[in-house]
């Protein structure tokens, strides 16, 4: 028991260095290759379909976990009864799941049955979909299992929240931890697997915010034909501009 108490007020801290560092590096060392990648060109009709799915629901799994990680129960509380909270997050959670499954779901089956998309997939895009989706599934499962009549007996904001609070003050506490169900550490343990895999993965790409745009010119297009000197070659006359 306190060996798994160990691994858990350091496993945290391990992940996070190869998160700060792996990005450094990446930035560092490749920022042509910081990038999706994207493979729209390629095939696009699957693309439409699974990416809003995927994202959509990814975001809303997020706030989820911010809500259900970071805000102390006795936050929620003076908000929301017990039932209500955990009736809203096994409905909008399961709803989430669903949609992110079926996005990545189709996601994948684009990349293995369209040619040209799976001649662009490398080994490390199959073993960042392989951490992704196992990650994915194993919160789904916590969610469902604590839809359960046996499941409703663990509160997670008593265990796994105040442990994961407990380490960005530096005062971890993997005791919490170990209480948690199994099914609760088999996720949590996947999550760190895939946030060491992030920086060298095209999940990188999270991590860029395009501020730019807010504050960049309006576009500027030009015809195709091609300016030599005073004439244009072409075959449509040339018209005096501004």
């Amino acid at each position: 028991m306190s060996g798994w108490v160990v691994f858990w007020d350091v496993a945290p801290y391990v992940t996070l260095a190869i998160v700060v560092i792996g990005t450094w590096w990446r930035y560092r060392y490749d920022k042509f290759g910081w990038t999706t990648r994207s493979s729209q060109l390629y095939e696009s009709r699957l693309l439409r379909i699974g990416s809003p799915l995927f994202h959509f629901g990814m975001l809303v799994v997020i706030i989820g976990h911010v809500i259900g990680l970071v805000i102390p129960q006795s936050w929620t509380s003076r908000v929301l009864s017990d039932h209500l909270y955990h009736l809203q997050a096994v409905i909008l959670g399961a709803a989430a799941g669903v949609a992110t499954l079926v996005g990545v779901a189709l996601l994948i089956y684009r990349r293995r049955t369209r040619g040209p998309v799976f001649l662009a997939t490398t080994g490390n895009d199959k073993l960042m979909y392989l951490a992704l989706v196992s990650a994915m599934i194993a919160g789904f499962a916590c969610t469902v299992i604590g839809a359960t009549p046996s499941g409703a007996e663990h509160d997670y904001r008593e265990t796994v929240s105040p442990w994961f609070r407990s380490i960005w003050i530096l005062r971890p506490r993997g005791d919490l931890m170990v209480q948690a169900p199994l099914q609760f550490h088999i996720h949590v343990l996947i999550a760190l697997v895939l946030f060491c895999l992030w920086p060298f993965t095209r999940l990188v790409h999270v991590f860029s915010a395009p501020i730019g745009y807010l504050f960049r010119p309006y576009i500027v297009y030009r015809s195709r034909d091609v300016a030599a000197g005073n004439e244009l070659v072409g075959s449509r006359p040339h018209r005096r501009g501004w």
